[in-house]
């Protein structure tokens, strides 16, 4: 919640997924545009890993950000073909948040 508010308060239109596998169901929506994931490491149902996997399968190209309490090196470990992911370190604040989408948008 805290990370969709502080988006939307930066101008974000955001979309909210409670798990990795609602999310897939949302991103599948072909009416529906997205230009940015932002996913936790840890989901139910669903982990961030497994849900990346699925939505560059058939969206090559949306921008990633993966959140996570773990090391980045633990993370990379799992997703390794995918080198244009963004990564953002839990604790982070509104404003690391924020940049780190802006910087994922704006590649």
């Amino acid at each position: 919640m805290f990370s969709a508010r502080a988006l939307r308060s930066k101008g974000y239109r955001v979309t909210e997924a409670r798990t990795g596998q609602a999310a897939l169901a949302l991103l599948e929506d072909v009416d529906e545009d997205f230009d940015l994931l932002i996913t936790d490491v840890i989901m139910p149902e669903m982990d961030g890993p497994t849900l990346i996997e699925h939505v560059r399968a058939t969206q090559p190209d949306l921008r990633i950000i993966c959140i996570s309490g773990y090391a980045e090196s633990t993370f990379r470990d799992r997703l390794n073909q995918f080198d244009d992911l963004h990564f953002l370190a839990k604790p982070f604040t509104l404003q690391q948040l924020a940049g780190k989408a802006k910087e994922a948008m704006a590649l």
